[in-house]
């Protein structure tokens, strides 16, 4: 067996991160793309909480009420979710993101929502502050 499967492996791995790492520093687009992450692909509670204050944070309990009881592990049934960035608005300490997304849900079908996401500056960190979904 030749090497070239191991070198195109790392290649892959070290794009692959720094992809990530462009959006996954403390800025407003980053923070978006965690919560995105927590909330429609991995679905944790707790990392959504960790990213919002606010409205959000606020969101987010309400729905931790309405699942209580519910686990989302490991054998939990979950979307693959496509979504591009239509539109941002705003500047300084405070940014709204439009989104448009496609999510296949394993054996049910698949719809498409676009998402508002606004994000401000708590402090020195970035926080989603605001989410809304939309048909």
């Amino acid at each position: 067996m030749t090497p070239y499967p191991h070198r195109f492996l790392a290649v892959f791995l070290i794009v692959s991160l720094t992809m990530i790492g462009c959006t996954q520093g403390n800025s407003a687009r980053g923070v978006v793309d965690r919560f995105i992450e927590a909330r429609y692909i991995t679905i944790d509670h707790n990392q959504m909480q960790a990213l919002c204050t606010g409205l959000a944070l606020d969101k987010i309990h309400d729905e931790m009420k309405l699942t209580e009881g519910q686990a989302i592990d490991q054998s939990t049934r979950k979307p693959v979710v496509h979504y591009s960035l239509q539109q941002t608005r705003g500047e300084g300490d405070r940014m709204t993101f439009l989104f448009k997304a496609r999510i296949d849900v394993p054996e049910g079908g698949s719809f498409k929502k676009f998402w508002m996401i606004s994000a401000k500056k708590d402090g020195e960190v970035w926080k989603v502050s605001n989410y809304s979904e939309y048909d």
